[in-house]
């Protein structure tokens, strides 16, 4: 039996379509998010969500606000159904952190942001903004920490959601022969720096991660 290894914790629905598949499964969090206690302003009418952590890190200090009333960039379908469903508009999603930065460039010029990121927070956005004078100011909510742990086995996939939880992961253990499959292609980047058997998703969602390794070891 081909066996996998997911570098982060998979929901029972992920694990059930894993497993499914016939396809042993082994898991743990390559990282460990840890929410900062910052004073968030609500002052403004405008947030950019590049990820969930930081939504989460909003949701924290919203409890007796009215969220209709502010407005949410985000990016990721599950960063949006999260926004949506505790009541804040989504006025903008995009697949990846550039893409947004260029719509709020072409759409929303003349608007001002707060964006709420953590320490690992990539360049895109803020440079494209800052190129082209779209005001906005940042703030740090939370911490991705890595979180290594050893594993005295190879296996025959591994799945990596980011290019710090492949960073974390090679603190303690070696790629070998395994066919990485990665969420998108700033992951698969990294990725590329240790091996040739990468496989990007074509979505970037977990989901779209598994069906790229089940689809790949299918026919095996």
């Amino acid at each position: 039996m081909k066996t996998v290894l997911s570098t982060k914790m998979l929901s029972p629905s992920q694990k059930e379509l894993f497993l499914n598949s016939g396809l042993g499964l082994v898991e743990y969090d390559a990282l460990k998010i840890e929410l900062l206690d910052v004073k968030i302003p609500f002052t403004y009418s405008n947030y950019i969500f590049t990820s969930k952590n930081a939504v989460k890190a909003f949701l924290q200090q919203t409890k007796k606000l009215d969220l209709s009333k502010y407005n949410a960039f985000c990016v990721g379908e599950k960063t949006k159904s999260l926004l949506e469903e505790k009541g804040l508009k989504v006025i903008e999603m995009a697949e990846n952190a550039s893409e947004l930065a260029e719509t709020l460039v072409k759409k929303h010029q003349n608007e001002s942001f707060l964006f709420l990121c953590g320490n690992k927070r990539r360049a895109e956005l803020p440079d494209t903004l800052i190129k082209n004078n779209v005001q906005y100011k940042e703030l740090e909510v939370y911490r991705t920490n890595l979180n290594p742990k050893g594993f005295q086995r190879d296996f025959d996939g591994i799945l990596f959601f980011s290019p710090s939880g492949i960073r974390s992961y090679l603190l303690e253990n070696t790629l070998g022969e395994s066919t990485l499959f990665c969420i998108g292609n700033t992951t698969a980047s990294e990725a590329q720096k240790h091996s040739k058997n990468i496989i990007v998703a074509n979505r970037p969602t977990v989901e779209n991660v598994l069906v790229q390794a089940i689809n790949n070891y299918k026919h095996l």
